[in-house]
Protein backbone atom coordinates (compact mmCIF):
# COMPACT_ATOMS: atom_id res chain seq x y z
CA UNK A 1 0.00 0.00 0.00
CA UNK A 2 1.67 3.43 -0.80
CA UNK A 3 2.35 5.49 1.66
CA UNK A 4 -0.01 8.47 2.03
CA UNK A 5 1.30 11.72 1.69
CA UNK A 6 1.34 14.69 4.58
CA UNK A 7 0.40 18.46 4.05
CA UNK A 8 0.65 21.21 7.11
CA UNK A 9 -2.40 23.66 6.62
CA UNK A 10 -2.50 26.83 8.58
CA UNK A 11 -6.01 27.80 10.15
CA UNK A 12 -5.82 31.05 9.79
CA UNK A 13 -5.56 32.02 6.32
CA UNK A 14 -5.68 28.17 4.62
CA UNK A 15 -2.27 28.17 3.34
CA UNK A 16 -0.43 25.43 3.03
CA UNK A 17 3.06 23.88 3.06
CA UNK A 18 4.95 20.85 2.61
CA UNK A 19 6.71 20.77 6.15
CA UNK A 20 6.10 21.79 9.65
CA UNK A 21 6.81 25.80 10.08
CA UNK A 22 7.04 27.87 13.28
CA UNK A 23 5.39 30.31 11.32
CA UNK A 24 2.97 30.39 8.49
CA UNK A 25 4.79 31.48 4.92
CA UNK A 26 1.37 33.14 3.17
CA UNK A 27 -0.18 35.02 6.40
CA UNK A 28 2.62 35.43 9.47
CA UNK A 29 0.90 33.54 12.23
CA UNK A 30 2.58 31.73 14.22
CA UNK A 31 1.64 27.92 15.15
CA UNK A 32 -1.32 27.47 13.17
CA UNK A 33 -0.02 24.65 10.99
CA UNK A 34 -1.68 21.80 11.22
CA UNK A 35 -0.82 18.19 9.89
CA UNK A 36 -3.65 16.92 7.38
CA UNK A 37 -3.44 13.81 4.93
CA UNK A 38 -2.94 15.34 1.49
CA UNK A 39 -3.82 12.10 -0.28
CA UNK A 40 -4.65 9.17 0.37
CA UNK A 41 -3.17 5.39 -1.12
CA UNK A 42 -4.82 3.81 -3.93
CA UNK A 43 -8.04 2.12 -3.42
CA UNK A 44 -8.16 4.01 0.24
CA UNK A 45 -10.33 6.68 0.90
CA UNK A 46 -9.54 8.45 4.25
CA UNK A 47 -13.12 9.93 4.59
CA UNK A 48 -14.45 6.56 4.13
CA UNK A 49 -15.30 5.22 7.71
CA UNK A 50 -13.42 1.98 8.62
CA UNK A 51 -14.44 -1.29 9.03
CA UNK A 52 -17.48 -1.19 6.82
CA UNK A 53 -19.47 1.56 8.82
CA UNK A 54 -21.60 4.04 6.17
CA UNK A 55 -19.10 6.85 6.14
CA UNK A 56 -19.08 10.40 4.49
CA UNK A 57 -18.43 8.59 0.95
CA UNK A 58 -21.73 6.79 0.45
CA UNK A 59 -24.56 9.39 -0.98
CA UNK A 60 -27.82 9.97 0.65
CA UNK A 61 -31.26 10.45 -0.72
CA UNK A 62 -31.76 14.42 -1.25
CA UNK A 63 -36.01 14.61 0.65
CA UNK A 64 -37.43 17.91 1.06
CA UNK A 65 -38.12 18.26 5.31
CA UNK A 66 -41.89 18.15 5.05
CA UNK A 67 -41.00 14.22 4.09
CA UNK A 68 -38.62 12.90 6.76
CA UNK A 69 -41.08 11.93 9.87
CA UNK A 70 -39.90 13.44 13.33
CA UNK A 71 -39.40 10.84 15.98
CA UNK A 72 -38.44 11.70 19.28
CA UNK A 73 -35.13 10.68 21.01
CA UNK A 74 -35.10 7.28 22.57
CA UNK A 75 -33.25 7.74 25.96
CA UNK A 76 -31.46 4.89 28.09
CA UNK A 77 -31.08 5.88 31.40
CA UNK A 78 -27.23 5.42 33.15
CA UNK A 79 -28.40 4.47 36.44
CA UNK A 80 -27.46 7.77 37.63
CA UNK A 81 -29.92 10.43 38.33
CA UNK A 82 -27.74 13.54 38.23
CA UNK A 83 -25.65 12.27 35.61
CA UNK A 84 -29.36 11.39 33.56
CA UNK A 85 -30.52 15.13 34.54
CA UNK A 86 -27.34 16.63 32.96
CA UNK A 87 -27.30 14.31 29.36
CA UNK A 88 -30.71 15.44 29.27
CA UNK A 89 -33.11 11.89 30.66
CA UNK A 90 -30.10 9.52 29.65
CA UNK A 91 -28.12 8.20 27.14
CA UNK A 92 -29.33 8.32 23.36
CA UNK A 93 -28.69 5.88 21.12
CA UNK A 94 -25.45 7.39 18.58
CA UNK A 95 -24.76 10.10 20.24
CA UNK A 96 -21.58 11.36 21.18
CA UNK A 97 -20.81 12.90 24.77
CA UNK A 98 -17.50 14.69 25.40
CA UNK A 99 -16.68 15.32 29.66
CA UNK A 100 -13.49 17.25 30.55
CA UNK A 101 -12.47 17.78 33.99
CA UNK A 102 -9.30 18.73 35.63
CA UNK A 103 -6.89 15.40 36.61
CA UNK A 104 -8.05 13.32 39.80
CA UNK A 105 -11.44 15.06 39.73
CA UNK A 106 -13.34 12.03 39.12
CA UNK A 107 -13.98 11.76 35.67
CA UNK A 108 -13.04 7.78 35.46
CA UNK A 109 -14.74 7.10 38.52
CA UNK A 110 -18.05 9.25 37.09
CA UNK A 111 -18.07 6.64 33.89
CA UNK A 112 -17.28 3.37 34.78
CA UNK A 113 -19.81 3.48 37.75
CA UNK A 114 -22.18 4.16 34.68
CA UNK A 115 -21.04 1.97 32.29
CA UNK A 116 -21.42 -0.93 35.17
CA UNK A 117 -25.04 0.03 35.98
CA UNK A 118 -25.57 -0.42 32.29
CA UNK A 119 -24.04 -3.39 31.93
CA UNK A 120 -26.35 -4.49 34.69
CA UNK A 121 -29.60 -3.03 32.99
CA UNK A 122 -28.72 -5.63 30.03
CA UNK A 123 -26.96 -3.19 27.49
CA UNK A 124 -23.18 -4.11 26.53
CA UNK A 125 -20.50 -1.78 27.14
CA UNK A 126 -16.84 -1.65 26.62
CA UNK A 127 -14.63 0.78 28.56
CA UNK A 128 -11.47 1.71 26.24
CA UNK A 129 -8.80 2.71 28.48
CA UNK A 130 -5.44 4.79 27.38
CA UNK A 131 -3.71 5.96 30.48
CA UNK A 132 -4.00 3.00 32.77
CA UNK A 133 -3.49 -0.64 32.48
CA UNK A 134 -6.83 -3.04 33.12
CA UNK A 135 -4.89 -3.83 36.21
CA UNK A 136 -5.61 -0.26 37.24
CA UNK A 137 -8.92 -0.30 36.55
CA UNK A 138 -9.31 -3.44 37.97
CA UNK A 139 -8.37 -2.28 41.33
CA UNK A 140 -10.80 0.62 41.04
CA UNK A 141 -13.75 -1.26 40.06
CA UNK A 142 -12.52 -2.80 43.80
CA UNK A 143 -12.38 0.27 45.54
CA UNK A 144 -16.13 1.29 44.27
CA UNK A 145 -17.17 -1.32 45.25
CA UNK A 146 -18.04 -3.03 41.54
CA UNK A 147 -15.30 -5.64 41.57
CA UNK A 148 -17.96 -8.37 40.00
CA UNK A 149 -18.61 -5.80 36.70
CA UNK A 150 -18.96 -7.30 33.66
CA UNK A 151 -17.88 -4.10 31.97
CA UNK A 152 -15.68 -4.74 28.46
CA UNK A 153 -12.00 -3.60 29.31
CA UNK A 154 -9.88 -2.44 26.61
CA UNK A 155 -6.52 -1.17 27.07
CA UNK A 156 -5.74 0.67 23.50
CA UNK A 157 -4.96 3.72 22.05
CA UNK A 158 -4.70 2.57 18.33
CA UNK A 159 -7.75 3.82 16.53
CA UNK A 160 -7.74 1.61 13.82
CA UNK A 161 -7.71 -1.28 16.56
CA UNK A 162 -10.36 0.30 18.76
CA UNK A 163 -12.90 0.33 16.02
CA UNK A 164 -12.52 -3.19 15.08
CA UNK A 165 -12.74 -4.31 18.54
CA UNK A 166 -16.51 -2.30 18.65
CA UNK A 167 -17.18 -4.15 15.04
CA UNK A 168 -16.62 -7.70 16.84
CA UNK A 169 -18.01 -7.00 19.96
CA UNK A 170 -20.97 -4.91 18.99
CA UNK A 171 -21.45 -2.62 22.25
CA UNK A 172 -24.40 -0.25 22.93
CA UNK A 173 -21.84 1.96 24.83
CA UNK A 174 -18.40 3.19 24.20
CA UNK A 175 -16.22 4.56 26.49
CA UNK A 176 -12.40 6.31 25.42
CA UNK A 177 -10.19 7.59 28.33
CA UNK A 178 -8.71 9.65 26.85
CA UNK A 179 -9.36 11.22 23.16
CA UNK A 180 -6.15 12.72 23.98
CA UNK A 181 -4.15 9.82 24.41
CA UNK A 182 -5.95 8.22 21.22
CA UNK A 183 -4.13 7.97 17.66
CA UNK A 184 -4.64 6.72 13.85
CA UNK A 185 -1.68 5.25 11.66
CA UNK A 186 -3.33 7.55 9.00
CA UNK A 187 -0.90 10.56 10.35
CA UNK A 188 2.16 10.51 11.75
CA UNK A 189 2.30 13.12 14.07
CA UNK A 190 2.20 12.08 18.23
CA UNK A 191 -1.11 11.18 20.17
CA UNK A 192 -2.64 14.49 21.86
CA UNK A 193 -1.08 16.62 18.55
CA UNK A 194 -4.43 18.67 17.19
CA UNK A 195 -4.72 17.14 14.03
CA UNK A 196 -4.87 13.56 15.91
CA UNK A 197 -7.45 14.65 18.34
CA UNK A 198 -9.35 15.81 15.42
CA UNK A 199 -9.21 13.30 13.07
CA UNK A 200 -9.85 10.63 15.76
CA UNK A 201 -12.72 12.35 17.13
CA UNK A 202 -14.04 12.90 13.53
CA UNK A 203 -13.42 8.90 12.92
CA UNK A 204 -15.81 8.13 16.47
CA UNK A 205 -18.44 10.61 15.33
CA UNK A 206 -19.04 8.65 12.11
CA UNK A 207 -19.05 5.38 13.35
CA UNK A 208 -21.64 6.59 15.98
CA UNK A 209 -23.58 7.71 13.83
CA UNK A 210 -23.55 5.59 11.19
CA UNK A 211 -23.93 2.35 13.79
CA UNK A 212 -26.24 4.21 16.47
CA UNK A 213 -23.31 3.12 19.26
CA UNK A 214 -23.24 5.70 21.78
CA UNK A 215 -19.80 6.96 22.43
CA UNK A 216 -18.28 8.90 25.05
CA UNK A 217 -15.05 10.68 25.26
CA UNK A 218 -13.15 11.64 28.10
CA UNK A 219 -11.12 14.80 27.26
CA UNK A 220 -8.12 16.97 29.04
CA UNK A 221 -8.33 20.36 29.71
CA UNK A 222 -5.78 23.28 29.57
CA UNK A 223 -4.75 25.66 32.81
CA UNK A 224 -7.85 28.13 32.01
CA UNK A 225 -9.87 24.94 32.29
CA UNK A 226 -11.07 24.76 28.81
CA UNK A 227 -11.16 21.57 26.47
CA UNK A 228 -7.06 20.94 25.58
CA UNK A 229 -7.07 20.43 21.54
CA UNK A 230 -8.80 22.04 18.56
CA UNK A 231 -11.72 24.09 19.41
CA UNK A 232 -13.50 22.42 16.63
CA UNK A 233 -13.85 18.90 18.85
CA UNK A 234 -16.84 21.01 20.97
CA UNK A 235 -18.62 21.41 17.79
CA UNK A 236 -18.29 18.30 15.87
CA UNK A 237 -19.54 16.04 19.45
CA UNK A 238 -23.51 16.24 20.38
CA UNK A 239 -22.92 17.20 24.19
CA UNK A 240 -20.33 18.70 26.49
CA UNK A 241 -19.87 18.51 29.71
CA UNK A 242 -17.84 20.35 32.44
CA UNK A 243 -16.51 18.76 35.85
CA UNK A 244 -16.29 21.73 37.88
CA UNK A 245 -15.38 22.25 41.56
CA UNK A 246 -12.01 21.65 43.73
CA UNK A 247 -10.52 18.83 43.80
CA UNK A 248 -9.93 18.97 47.64
CA UNK A 249 -13.77 19.99 47.96
CA UNK A 250 -16.08 16.55 48.40
CA UNK A 251 -18.45 17.79 46.21
CA UNK A 252 -18.76 17.88 42.10
CA UNK A 253 -20.49 19.75 39.90
CA UNK A 254 -20.98 18.45 36.47
CA UNK A 255 -22.73 21.16 33.82
CA UNK A 256 -23.93 20.84 30.46
CA UNK A 257 -22.11 23.54 28.18
CA UNK A 258 -23.40 21.93 25.18
CA UNK A 259 -26.73 19.87 24.39
CA UNK A 260 -28.37 18.80 21.54
CA UNK A 261 -30.93 16.60 23.60
CA UNK A 262 -31.35 18.23 26.57
CA UNK A 263 -30.87 21.45 28.77
CA UNK A 264 -27.76 23.77 28.46
CA UNK A 265 -26.13 25.11 31.74
CA UNK A 266 -27.90 21.94 33.27
CA UNK A 267 -26.01 20.87 36.20
CA UNK A 268 -25.94 17.97 38.30
CA UNK A 269 -24.36 17.24 41.56
CA UNK A 270 -21.90 14.73 43.25
CA UNK A 271 -20.58 13.69 46.35
CA UNK A 272 -17.32 12.21 46.27
CA UNK A 273 -17.17 9.41 49.03
CA UNK A 274 -14.88 5.93 49.12
CA UNK A 275 -17.38 4.37 47.34
CA UNK A 276 -17.74 6.71 44.13
CA UNK A 277 -19.61 9.74 43.67
CA UNK A 278 -23.04 9.21 44.94
CA UNK A 279 -26.08 12.19 43.50
CA UNK A 280 -26.89 14.52 45.91
CA UNK A 281 -30.66 14.88 46.05
CA UNK A 282 -30.82 18.60 47.61
CA UNK A 283 -27.95 20.48 46.64
CA UNK A 284 -29.12 23.28 47.85
CA UNK A 285 -27.94 22.77 51.09
CA UNK A 286 -24.62 22.60 49.97
CA UNK A 287 -24.51 25.93 48.60
CA UNK A 288 -25.98 27.35 52.17
CA UNK A 289 -24.04 27.87 54.76
CA UNK A 290 -25.00 26.67 58.45
CA UNK A 291 -25.40 29.94 60.69
CA UNK A 292 -26.10 29.59 64.15
CA UNK A 293 -27.18 33.38 64.14
CA UNK A 294 -27.73 35.71 61.30
CA UNK A 295 -24.33 37.43 59.95
CA UNK A 296 -23.73 40.59 58.20
CA UNK A 297 -22.66 40.37 54.50
CA UNK A 298 -24.75 37.54 53.92
CA UNK A 299 -27.48 37.30 51.36
CA UNK A 300 -29.67 33.86 49.83
CA UNK A 301 -30.49 33.84 46.41
CA UNK A 302 -32.37 31.86 43.72
CA UNK A 303 -30.59 30.91 40.89
CA UNK A 304 -31.54 28.89 37.66
CA UNK A 305 -29.04 26.22 36.36
CA UNK A 306 -30.74 24.44 34.02
CA UNK A 307 -34.30 23.35 34.82
CA UNK A 308 -32.95 23.18 38.39
CA UNK A 309 -33.75 26.31 40.99
CA UNK A 310 -30.75 26.28 43.34
CA UNK A 311 -30.49 28.35 46.27
CA UNK A 312 -27.13 29.86 46.89
CA UNK A 313 -25.70 32.49 49.66
CA UNK A 314 -23.64 35.22 48.51
CA UNK A 315 -21.45 36.27 50.66
CA UNK A 316 -19.25 39.50 51.19
CA UNK A 317 -16.63 41.14 53.01
CA UNK A 318 -16.28 44.96 53.31
CA UNK A 319 -12.87 46.22 54.97
CA UNK A 320 -10.81 49.44 54.74
CA UNK A 321 -8.75 49.08 51.92
CA UNK A 322 -6.25 52.59 51.33
CA UNK A 323 -5.64 54.25 48.57
CA UNK A 324 -5.86 51.20 45.93
CA UNK A 325 -8.94 49.38 47.33
CA UNK A 326 -9.49 45.44 45.92
CA UNK A 327 -11.93 43.96 44.17
CA UNK A 328 -12.53 40.71 44.24
CA UNK A 329 -15.01 38.11 43.18
CA UNK A 330 -15.02 34.31 43.24
CA UNK A 331 -17.89 32.25 41.40
CA UNK A 332 -19.02 35.66 39.90
CA UNK A 333 -18.37 38.24 37.16
CA UNK A 334 -15.23 40.52 38.49
CA UNK A 335 -16.10 43.16 35.75
CA UNK A 336 -19.68 43.16 37.10
CA UNK A 337 -19.31 43.43 40.70
CA UNK A 338 -17.30 46.98 39.82
CA UNK A 339 -20.45 48.27 38.18
CA UNK A 340 -22.35 47.55 40.86
CA UNK A 341 -20.31 48.83 42.86
CA UNK A 342 -20.89 52.30 41.12
CA UNK A 343 -24.62 51.60 40.76
CA UNK A 344 -24.99 51.29 44.84
CA UNK A 345 -23.03 54.52 44.56
CA UNK A 346 -24.47 56.38 42.71
CA UNK A 347 -28.29 55.30 43.40
CA UNK A 348 -28.07 54.43 46.64
CA UNK A 349 -25.32 56.38 48.75
CA UNK A 350 -23.41 53.68 49.74
CA UNK A 351 -20.13 54.61 49.15
CA UNK A 352 -17.26 51.89 49.08
CA UNK A 353 -14.30 53.54 47.35
CA UNK A 354 -11.61 53.42 49.62
CA UNK A 355 -12.70 49.62 50.96
CA UNK A 356 -11.63 46.21 49.93
CA UNK A 357 -14.71 44.38 48.60
CA UNK A 358 -13.98 40.54 48.66
CA UNK A 359 -17.67 38.68 46.86
CA UNK A 360 -17.91 34.70 46.88
CA UNK A 361 -20.73 32.19 46.45
CA UNK A 362 -20.50 29.51 48.98
CA UNK A 363 -20.44 26.18 47.61
CA UNK A 364 -17.87 26.63 44.64
CA UNK A 365 -20.76 27.44 42.33
CA UNK A 366 -20.21 29.60 39.27
CA UNK A 367 -23.34 32.09 38.69
CA UNK A 368 -23.39 33.39 35.06
CA UNK A 369 -26.66 34.93 35.24
CA UNK A 370 -27.35 38.93 36.22
CA UNK A 371 -29.81 37.95 38.50
CA UNK A 372 -27.59 37.66 41.48
CA UNK A 373 -27.27 41.31 41.76
CA UNK A 374 -29.56 42.75 44.17
CA UNK A 375 -28.10 40.04 46.35
CA UNK A 376 -24.41 41.00 45.94
CA UNK A 377 -25.39 44.72 46.23
CA UNK A 378 -27.86 43.78 49.80
CA UNK A 379 -24.58 41.23 50.82
CA UNK A 380 -22.20 44.57 50.52
CA UNK A 381 -24.18 46.77 51.97
CA UNK A 382 -24.92 44.62 55.02
CA UNK A 383 -21.26 43.51 55.44
CA UNK A 384 -20.73 47.45 54.84
CA UNK A 385 -22.89 48.49 57.91
CA UNK A 386 -22.31 45.44 60.15
CA UNK A 387 -25.94 44.84 60.31
CA UNK A 388 -27.19 41.35 59.29
CA UNK A 389 -30.19 40.47 56.83
CA UNK A 390 -32.80 39.05 59.01
CA UNK A 391 -33.00 34.59 58.75
CA UNK A 392 -34.80 33.51 56.21
CA UNK A 393 -34.03 36.03 54.14
CA UNK A 394 -33.67 36.23 50.02
CA UNK A 395 -33.75 38.45 47.16
CA UNK A 396 -32.81 38.29 43.41
CA UNK A 397 -32.88 40.51 40.20
CA UNK A 398 -30.95 42.10 37.52
CA UNK A 399 -29.67 45.68 37.93
CA UNK A 400 -29.45 47.96 35.49
CA UNK A 401 -26.85 51.58 35.43
CA UNK A 402 -29.81 53.70 35.75
CA UNK A 403 -30.48 52.33 39.36
CA UNK A 404 -33.07 49.92 38.17
CA UNK A 405 -34.24 46.57 39.37
CA UNK A 406 -35.16 44.32 36.30
CA UNK A 407 -36.82 41.19 36.24
CA UNK A 408 -35.66 37.40 36.57
CA UNK A 409 -36.92 34.55 33.87
CA UNK A 410 -39.12 32.20 35.66
CA UNK A 411 -39.50 34.18 38.92
CA UNK A 412 -42.36 31.94 39.94
CA UNK A 413 -40.06 28.63 40.02
CA UNK A 414 -37.92 30.67 42.55
CA UNK A 415 -40.02 31.93 44.98
CA UNK A 416 -41.95 28.83 45.28
CA UNK A 417 -38.47 26.86 45.77
CA UNK A 418 -37.69 28.72 48.50
CA UNK A 419 -40.80 29.14 50.19
CA UNK A 420 -40.65 24.78 50.11
CA UNK A 421 -37.11 25.07 52.13
CA UNK A 422 -38.73 27.35 54.17
CA UNK A 423 -37.63 31.32 53.60
CA UNK A 424 -39.94 33.42 54.81
CA UNK A 425 -38.96 37.25 53.36
CA UNK A 426 -38.24 38.22 49.56
CA UNK A 427 -37.04 40.62 47.97
CA UNK A 428 -37.42 41.02 44.29
CA UNK A 429 -38.33 42.32 41.37
CA UNK A 430 -41.85 44.02 40.83
CA UNK A 431 -42.43 42.32 37.65
CA UNK A 432 -41.74 39.33 39.07
CA UNK A 433 -44.46 39.79 42.02
CA UNK A 434 -46.79 36.68 41.75
CA UNK A 435 -50.49 37.47 41.30
CA UNK A 436 -51.42 35.43 44.22
CA UNK A 437 -49.43 34.84 47.37
CA UNK A 438 -47.28 32.50 47.88
CA UNK A 439 -48.09 30.56 51.34
CA UNK A 440 -45.42 31.57 53.97
CA UNK A 441 -43.55 33.70 52.00
CA UNK A 442 -43.58 37.52 52.60
CA UNK A 443 -42.47 39.17 49.24
CA UNK A 444 -41.30 42.70 48.65
CA UNK A 445 -41.57 43.96 45.43
CA UNK A 446 -39.39 46.58 44.10
CA UNK A 447 -38.31 48.78 40.81
CA UNK A 448 -35.24 50.38 42.10
CA UNK A 449 -32.17 49.48 43.84
CA UNK A 450 -33.48 52.90 46.38
CA UNK A 451 -36.48 50.53 47.29
CA UNK A 452 -34.50 47.60 48.12
CA UNK A 453 -32.22 49.52 50.26
CA UNK A 454 -35.68 51.03 52.01
CA UNK A 455 -37.17 47.38 52.47
CA UNK A 456 -33.81 46.11 54.29
CA UNK A 457 -33.61 49.03 56.50
CA UNK A 458 -36.90 48.40 57.49
CA UNK A 459 -37.13 44.77 57.92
Amino acid sequence: MAKEKTTFTCTECGGTSPRWLGKCPSCGAWNTLIEQVAEAGPGKNRMSAPQGYAGLANAQPVLPLAAIEAQDVARTPSGIDELDRVLGGGIVEGGVVLIGGDPGIGKSTLLLQAMDALQRAGLPTLYVTGEESGAQVALRSRRLGIEGSQVQLLAEIQLEKILATVDATQPAVVVIDSIQTTYSDQLTSAPGSVAQVRECAAHLTRMAKGTGIAVILVGHVTKEGALAGPRVLEHMVDTVLYFEGDTHSQFRLVRAIKNRFGAVNEIGVFAMTEKGLKGVSNPSAIFLSQHSEPVPGSCVMVTLEGTRPLLVEIQALVDSGGPSPRRLSVGLDKDRLAMLLAVLHRHAGVACMDQDVFVNAVGGVRISEPAADLAVMLSITSSLRGKALPRGFLAFGEVGLAGEVRPAPRGQERLKEAAKLGFSVAVVPKANAPKKPIQGLTIHAVERVEEAMDVVRGL
